[in-house]
């Protein structure tokens, strides 16, 4: 019988093509990858000069490489104010966005991210119990009735909260086995942690409702010096999980039973995963509110800058790209206090929910159509 040559398929054509794509990719990420680390210093650097009190960008080099060694007003609000809440939104952002990467890939669902598995919900529990029956605030944020006390204080509630959330995660996973059904779980618990929220809103006095909504508006101010060294390596430590992990993320894209015949350990790089997303997404929460939308847009635009799927190119991208984009955010939520010379901003969370929605959007139309690959 002879073959049809119509539906003949060359071996050797197939390889060729792949080498092609294969090499592609390389080409894009070796332009796209430098090509995000400058715009992240440039971005890094408009950062700082913007706020209520404009600081030239000749002054803020100058302060930043150590030839401004005056003790002015202009060395303390760079020094002690802009950079901080700089580096937290490169962090947050980078966070979010690989834990984003992570919930996405290991349940091949376009709008997983770890607050799916109800982290923000457990974080949010955790500081509606201080801020609303106590009165603590952090300093940061709020404006400290509490000193360093109500810092400690209600970023151990959120943490708490989140490390709730996490445990009854992580035991699940344990026994189910379907990671749709995780996702569920991760739900529902969520829902029942926003119960207990409302209950505990409806009963607050005005004081410490105004506190409570101020925190949910998210900020990137919060984080100073001192709290750094706890925020920075927690974030790191998320980070390098993810960094080590990219060979097995790579395999799950084709499926649990793939992955398991190639002889990796899908129970626990499930865990593995969750607990690396979930601290991600804890610690952003609780020292920075629940920052919407980062967690899954992220991860679309790299993969659409990229045209892949390859982990071994997403999580350098993601990590820059997150940065860039809380970044991004916390400046434009400065125009305000820009424009009319007050400490007035814009919330957080509706700069980044403007700027993830119509991605999610997008998003959710390729996915009708069979486009997203995880």
């Amino acid at each position: 019988m002879k073959a049809d040559s119509r539906t003949a398929v060359d071996p050797s054509s197939q390889h060729q093509s792949r080498v092609a794509r294969h090499r592609d990719g390389l080409s894009r990420q070796s332009i796209i990858i430098p090509s995000l680390v400058v715009m992240l210093f440039v971005v890094f650097l408009l950062s700082l000069p913007i706020s209520s009190v404009w600081v030239p960008l000749d002054r803020v080099l100058a302060i930043l490489l150590g030839y401004d060694t005056a003790q002015t007003s202009a060395h303390v609000v760079i020094n002690d104010l802009r950079l901080p809440r700089s580096i937290t939104a490169m962090l947050a952002g980078a966070a979010l966005g690989i834990a984003g990467l992570q919930m996405q890939t290991l349940f091949r669902n376009p709008l997983a991210d770890p607050y799916a598995l109800g982290i923000a919900s457990g974080a949010s529990l955790g500081v509606a119990l201080v801020l609303l029956t106590t009165g603590a605030t952090v300093s940061g944020v709020f404006g400290s009735n509490l000193g360093l006390t109500g810092d400690a204080l209600v970023t151990a509630a959120s943490i708490a909260g989140a490390a709730l959330a996490i445990s009854v995660v992580l035991v699940l996973a344990n026994r189910v086995e379907n990671p749709a059904t995780i996702l569920i779980l991760g739900l529902m618990f969520g829902y029942a942690a926003q119960a207990f929220v409302t209950v505990l809103v409806a009963g607050a006095d005005p004081d410490k409702l105004q506190r409570w909504v101020a925190w949910g508006f998210g900020s990137f101010s919060g984080v100073n010096w001192s709290q750094m060294i706890l925020f920075a390596p927690l974030i790191v430590a998320g980070l390098a999980i993810s960094a080590v992990t990219t060979k097995q993320l790579n395999a799950l894209l084709l499926g649990e039973n793939y992955a398991g015949s190639m002889g990796l350990n899908v129970r626990r790089m499930r865990v593995l995963t969750m607990a690396g997303a979930s601290i991600l997404g804890g610690v952003v929460t609780a020292f920075c509110g629940p920052i919407a939308f980062l967690g899954v847009a992220i991860p679309h635009l790299c993969r659409g800058l990229l045209r892949t799927s390859d982990h071994r190119s997403l999580v350098p991208a993601t990590i820059l790209m997150g940065a860039i984009v809380a970044l991004t955010a916390q400046i434009l939520s400065l125009v305000p206090s820009l424009l009319t010379g007050n400490a007035g901003v814009f919330p957080l969370n509706a700069i980044t929910s403007l700027i993830g929605a119509p991605i999610v959007v997008i998003v959710l139309m390729r996915f009708r159509r069979g486009a997203f690959t995880g």
